[in-house]
């Protein structure tokens, strides 16, 4: 589940006229792996100019757990489901500064922490044990009061290595349950959460429930996307690579690959 390319895919489909478009709002149904997501969007003149998804229930199974980093002692982090299994840190606990600047220093400390994180816990979602381990990091500054409810800087390690250049969407989820439940952020109040290169989405609560036995909360998320291309992908039958390749450079991968 992404919350992003949620947004984007919509806007995709209704833009393109591969489903169609009414106005002012279209609702979308997206089947994604983490389960049915449901998507309102604002439509005018054949554009989408909002959407808003709901995403599915999200929760945290740990708050302010310690993890041995090496090379940064015990860190304190939030392990949270929200479509994805995150893992939440406050930036200056680690002496991150969320600036695109220093984008190699945060993904390589987040890389760091996100493996210790796969060495010492191994979260299992109760009602699909195919969902098992935290799989993405979000770097987070303190939240702010602001017009009608809190706002924040964020920013999301996605392996093997860069930055979410959205806001994120399961991240505002996440974090919209990790506040949740330390009473921190109020049922229907507005999280106005900010990415690295200063785009907003704002994040709500819906209501409460539980999944297995873990408090969860029904988020949604409102943003916007924009189409800046089409792409023709073929394949030649005579292509010696018809899956495609890695080379072990950016991707890391294992001795063995």
């Amino acid at each position: 589940m992404s919350g992003a390319n949620t947004i984007a895919t919509a806007t995709c489909l209704l833009e393109t006229g591969i489903i169609p478009m009414e106005e002012p709002e279209t609702v979308v149904k997206l089947d994604a792996p983490a389960g049915l997501v449901t998507v309102y969007t604002n439509c005018s003149n054949g554009k989408c100019k909002r959407v808003r998804f709901h995403n599915v229930p999200a929760f945290a199974f740990a708050l302010d757990k310690e993890i041995t980093v090496p090379g940064l002692g015990t860190v304190k982090v939030d392990i949270v489901y929200s479509g994805m299994i995150f893992v939440l840190v406050d930036a200056a606990s680690v002496g991150i500064n969320i600036k695109s600047s220093q984008g190699a220093n945060i993904v390589e400390v987040g890389e760091r922490i996100k493996r210790a994180v796969a060495e010492q816990t191994d979260p299992v979602h109760p009602e699909n044990p195919q969902i098992r381990g935290a799989t993405i990091l979000e770097f987070t500054d303190p939240v702010t009061n602001y017009t009608d409810g809190k706002a924040s800087l964020n920013t999301v390690v996605v392996s093997p290595g860069r930055l979410d250049r959205s806001p994120c969407g399961t991240g505002t989820c996440a974090r919209s349950a990790a506040l949740h439940a330390r009473g921190e952020l109020a049922d229907g109040e507005p999280l106005y959460h900010y990415g690295i290169t200063g785009t907003e989405f704002i994040g709500r609560m819906h209501g409460t429930t539980k999944v297995g036995n873990y408090d969860a909360v029904y988020p949604s998320v409102t943003g916007s996307a924009w189409i800046t291309s089409f792409k023709q992908v073929v394949l030649d039958a005579t292509d010696p690579f018809p899956e495609g390749l890695r080379v072990g450079d950016v991707w890391k991968m294992d001795s063995e690959e």
